[in-house]
């Protein structure tokens, strides 16, 4: 995982532990929107558990697949990598040198 994932990932485990230890503290507290409020929160947590897993899957079944497709055809890989960094490096610079004028 690169460092941006992971810190979405520790991030996302950090709001999850808050979460808990928010319905844990508040387990004692009775009133019936106290009540509705922590089960409202622990569904959200729960569907938030369910995306992070498929967005996660999906994630790793697309680098899988475009390691797959850079192996089978490393030139055309290359070829397109270079077309797109130079056509980028071309906007760019024709951008920058607006900017000047």
């Amino acid at each position: 995982m690169n460092k941006e994932t992971q810190a979405i990932s520790n991030d996302m485990g950090q709001l999850a532990e808050d979460a808990r230890a928010l319905m844990a503290a508040t387990a004692d507290v009775a009133g019936e929107k106290v009540s509705e409020a922590r089960q409202r929160l622990a569904a959200a947590l729960e569907h938030g558990k369910e995306i992070y897993g498929r967005v996660r899957e999906k994630a790793v079944e697309g680098a899988k697949a475009t390691d797959k497709a850079v192996h089978e055809h490393p030139y055309q890989a290359i070829g397109i990598a270079f077309s797109v960094g130079a056509l980028l490096g071309y906007l760019v610079s024709r951008r920058c040198c607006r900017t000047r004028d």
